[in-house]
């Protein structure tokens, strides 16, 4: 959130209306507090007591699809272009407020009332939120929201961090979800993020950390908060990357800290972007970028960064500045239960980060689990629900002291095994140790062949080998996703690497850690720079496939003496199948990584065998039975009791489904035959889902069935077979469940003597419901209508009439808003309003279907889209699915690029062409031409690539599903 009242829940609210709360003063403590309006919100009461909403983030890398099983799309933070380090706090339930209880006085909240925003649902307290500024000294300013419960008592406290570039916005559903469970939660923005003022200094003890230990300082004063003794509250700390580290940093130098759980983060910063004395240039470019670029940083940051990006080479100095400001310069300090969850599709933080932490921790005494989860900075599934479940019951066992809270297994890792037929998803499964073993348990020696090796380090280090795409957000999410599934992108370029290959492993083989080897390194220049790539190499012409897409990078000094240097590779879990070869790849130049820019000739050699991990230990757990297995009986017998008993009534509208609660629409073989006709359809046998959150558009020519489909969703007509379930309830004529749907299908009608505000007003006191669950001032200042609203209906154009139609629609603000063609009528500006007001809409957890024939309008305003054609469902699926790939690609870029520049890549070896467009480059690639090839040419030519995507646009892919016969 970003404020109090109606700007913290943006221009529609969450959900509800904002109820204005009194209040007197500051909120606070005096020093550094501000003077801030108060608002609190309450939900009406739910169809069906008890449920629960669920939302799914759908996070960099991940696919989000619509039909049946599908998960709905929520945004992750903006992780679209280039890849944002903002890791959202894992986040779990989204629920829905209560009703509106009483209207505010909005004098007195602007005269000085804490910020309190309530979220309620049925079943827990509700939740209540303060927004406040607090001055850290120096000049600076943290932006700061705190989560309570509801009712009276202290309660542990928790603080969350946000990842890098984000602010405390993206960890907003976990701190409510937390203070659900019973803690007083603390959200900040970090210095020079969100509204917070001051320098960037990357979890600087003398900035960020002594940020926290004051923010603590500020909980051991609030009564709601449970205190050990005087000035030291009960507190655990929790976040994602940037947020993770500083988890670590607090509790190595605020005593008072008494768990931690972080996410996907560094132990040592030096040895994340030095790794092995090598520069990691294109993450670090990424920190400086999204950071706002170097004038946000502390100026000896930003010289720092300068003088490495520009020698390709960290120095001494570099390496004790980034150490300074790591956990692992307190690493005797932290001694307090630590939960470390790493994330195996990561180049930037791999897992080696999270093993150096967990056994420093460790050995100070303290419990340390650790969670390898299947994605990361990379992109993949960060399995939100189930980790922030398994924080939730960390602090539950450390800080409310609950000895019956299951924390899990000492270790557990994800694995993906295959792909779910239904959607096209991973398959996930956990295998668990009860104790971690660490990157070398149970090594077995593999044996390599290959005679020694001359390779060359081309001059300017070009063109770079490509292991993963760091910064590329989706693309580099989806190489790492790829790997796991076994599908190899990687590409070393002849006569830039050396390689050495094993036999056919005899059978599965599991490596769970580090491979290590020992080689014999000589280079005609004084250093060597090698890059470690350990690939499974099916059978056949199997393209190799490099697990996790990651590369260990060393320098070799003192190479032109010849040297004996062990290399250690990046930690995985990969199964290698029975049949397969190990390959060990030596290669010169990597894209992510600075090489010597001067040309020089490597020669390498084995000097031992290759050692594997296997940690066996670990075991993974048997995949459980389909749930028919164990309900079918069951359920049977049931069925067939019910129908015994109602086999003389008349039977009424099915019961509610309650794994469907959460479910906006489900359509399950729809069909509506022409009147008079029996085998005439206006929809036949139509089946899909949508999500919440979604912005679903309803596609198709004339007479495709579109508005047959939406009027039987509005209950106007009955089907002739077929079902539609909203929220889990089936829809019958004057369902109660229709209340929780707004709608305006086919215009609206209006007393034409009576003013816009009157039909309104009219409208609603028709539903019988009270007058402040309207919402009538939202839908009035999104109809934009201004002071026509007090002039008759009869006196409106055609586009008024349209825009009051669609504030009556979204009257009450319900959960699922349809609208059939709601921008004819409308001009340009206001279509574009109207697109702004759906996604926004969509955006606070409500979901919108729209059936339009602008389809340019729809490919900017919808997620999801359903084709029908003939009153068929052709196809249903995000947009960018439906769009597809062609052979154009969008390459977006940090700048406008000249014409030039779009010259140079019309050039380049496989591009048909190339032309500037808004934000970047549109590119036609000849058949030989591919994305990977692309890239590497356009690093070559310095061109500033933020983003690269298939292009189609939306039109050329609804004709080629109907045949062009719209």
């Amino acid at each position: 959130m970003t404020g109090g009242g109606q700007e913290a829940l943006g221009p529609l609210g969450t959900h509800r209306i904002v109820e204005q709360v009194l209040g007197g003063g500051q909120f606070g403590d005096g020093a550094g507090s501000a003077d801030l309006h108060a608002a609190s919100y309450h939900g009406p009461p739910r169809a069906t007591a008890g449920a629960v909403r669920r939302v799914r983030v759908v996070l960099p890398g991940e696919v989000a699809r619509v039909g049946p099983g599908a998960a709905p799309v929520v945004g992750g933070g903006p992780y679209r272009g280039p890849m944002d380090l903002r890791l959202p706090g894992f986040r779990g339930l989204l629920r829905r407020p209560r009703r509106l209880l009483a209207a505010g006085a909005a004098v007195a909240v602007l005269a000085g009332a804490g910020t309190w925003t309530a979220v309620a649902s049925d079943d827990p307290p509700p939740v209540h939120r303060a927004d406040r500024v607090m001055s850290m000294g120096g000049g600076v300013r943290l932006d700061t929201s705190y989560f309570t419960p509801g009712g009276t008592g202290r309660h542990p406290a928790v603080l969350l961090g946000h990842g890098f570039g984000g602010s405390k916005d993206d960890v907003r559903q976990q701190a409510e979800d937390l203070a659900r469970d019973g803690y007083a939660v603390l959200t900040w923005s970090a210095r020079g993020f969100g509204r917070s003022t001051g320098k960037i200094g990357l979890n600087d003890p003398r900035g960020e950390v002594a940020d926290v230990s004051k923010l603590i300082d500020w909980l051991a004063r609030q009564p709601q908060v449970l205190l050990d003794r005087p000035g030291d509250p009960r507190v655990g700390v929790a976040g994602a990357s940037y947020g993770g580290a500083i988890s670590l940093l607090a509790a190595g130098y605020d005593h008072r800290v008494d768990a931690i759980a972080p996410a996907i983060t560094y132990w040592n910063l030096a040895d994340a972007l030095f790794p092995n004395g090598v520069f990691k240039k294109l993450w670090a470019g990424v920190f400086l970028n999204t950071g706002g670029g170097c004038a946000r940083f502390e100026p000896e940051l930003c010289r720092m960064y300068q003088r490495v990006a520009e020698s390709g080479k960290p120095d001494a100095e570099a390496r004790r500045m980034l150490a300074e400001r790591s956990p692992s310069a307190v690493a005797g300090r932290i001694r307090v239960p630590t939960l470390l969850v790493q994330g195996q599709s990561d180049s930037l933080f791999p897992l080696g980060q999270a093993d150096v932490a967990a056994r420093a921790v460790r050995a100070n005494g303290a419990p340390v689990d650790v969670d390898w989860i299947a994605g990361g900075h990379d992109g993949g599934d960060l399995e939100t629900d189930r980790v922030q479940a398994r924080v939730t019951a960390w602090f539950d066992r450390y800080l409310k002291k609950d000895p019956g809270a299951d924390t899990g297994p000492a270790f557990r890792v994800t694995r993906t095994g295959g792909v779910d037929s239904t959607d096209g998803a991973a398959l996930l499964r956990g295998a668990s140790a009860s104790t971690y073993p660490g990157l070398t348990s149970g090594q077995r020696t593999v044996a390599l062949t290959g005679r020694e090796q001359r390779f060359q380090n081309p001059a300017g280090a070009n063109p770079p080998a490509v292991s993963s795409l760091p910064g590329l957000g989706g693309s580099g999410g989806s190489l790492a996703q790829l790997s796991a599934l076994g599908v190899g992108i990687s590409l070393d370029f002849p006569g830039q690497y050396a390689s050495f290959e094993s036999a056919p492993v005899g059978g599965d083989l599991r490596i769970t850690g580090s491979p290590t080897v020992t080689v014999r390194a000589t280079s005609t220049s004084e250093d060597a720079v090698l890059f470690a790539k350990l690939y499974d190499v099916g059978p056949g012409r199997a393209r190799p496939v490099l697990p996790a897409q990651l590369v260990d990078p060393v320098r070799v000094t003192g190479a032109k003496a010849g040297k004996d240097v062990t290399l250690t590779l990046p930690a995985i879990d990969h199964e290698v199948q029975k049949g397969h070869r190990l390959r060990l790849v030596l290669a010169s130049t990597d894209l992510g990584y600075a090489s010597p820019a001067a040309p020089a000739t490597y020669t390498v050699s084995l000097r031992s065998g290759l050692k594997v991990p296997t940690a066996p230990a670990v075991t993974t757990g048997a995949a459980p039975l389909p749930a028919w297995v164990w309900w079918l009986p069951a359920a049977g017998a049931l069925i067939a009791l019910a129908l015994l008993l109602t086999a003389r009534r008349r039977t009424g509208a099915p019961a509610p489904d309650p794994e469907l609660v959460d479910v906006p629409l489900q359509i399950t073989g729809l069909s509506k035959r022409y009147a008079g006709s029996a085998d005439r359809y206006a929809v036949r046998d139509v089946s899909f889902r949508v999500e919440q959150g979604q912005v679903l558009g309803l596609l198709g020519p004339n007479g495709a069935g579109k508005t047959t489909t939406l009027r039987m969703l509005m209950g106007l007509i009955r089907p002739d077979s077929g079902e539609i379930r909203v929220f889990g309830h089936a829809i019958r004529p004057g369902a109660p469940v229709l209340s929780r749907v707004g709608a305006f299908v086919e215009g609206a009608g209006f007393l034409p003597h009576l003013s816009g505000r009157e039909n309104l007003e009219l409208y609603w006191r028709a539903t019988g419901r009270p007058p402040e669950d309207a919402h009538l001032d939202e839908a009035l200042r999104i109809a934009g209508l201004g002071d026509a609203l007090a002039r008759a209906v009869r006196t409106y154009s055609q586009g008024m009439r349209q825009r009051l139609a669609i504030a009556q629609a979204m009257l009450g603000l319900p959960d699922l808003l349809i609208l059939d063609e709601p921008t004819n009528g409308l001009d340009p500006p206001q279509i574009r309003e109207m697109r702004e007001v759906m996604i926004r809409y969509a955006a606070g957890g409500r979901t919108v279907i729209v059936s339009s024939h602008l389809l340019a309008e729809v490919e900017q305003s919808c997620t999801h889209l359903v084709v029908m054609d003939r009153g068929r469902l052709v196809q249903a699926g995000p947009v960018g699915e439906i769009v597809g790939s062609g052979d154009t690609l969008l390459v977006g870029t940090a700048v406008p690029m000249d014409e030039p520049v779009a010259e140079k890549v019309s050039a380049l070896p496989g591009v048909a062409s190339a032309v500037r467009t808004e934000g970047g480059l549109l590119v036609r690639l000849e058949p030989s031409g591919t994305a990977e090839r692309l890239v590497v040419e356009l690093v070559r030519l310095e061109v500033p690539v933020a983003s690269v995507g298939p292009h189609r646009r939306l039109e050329d892919a609804f004709l080629t599903l109907i045949g062009g016969s719209a």
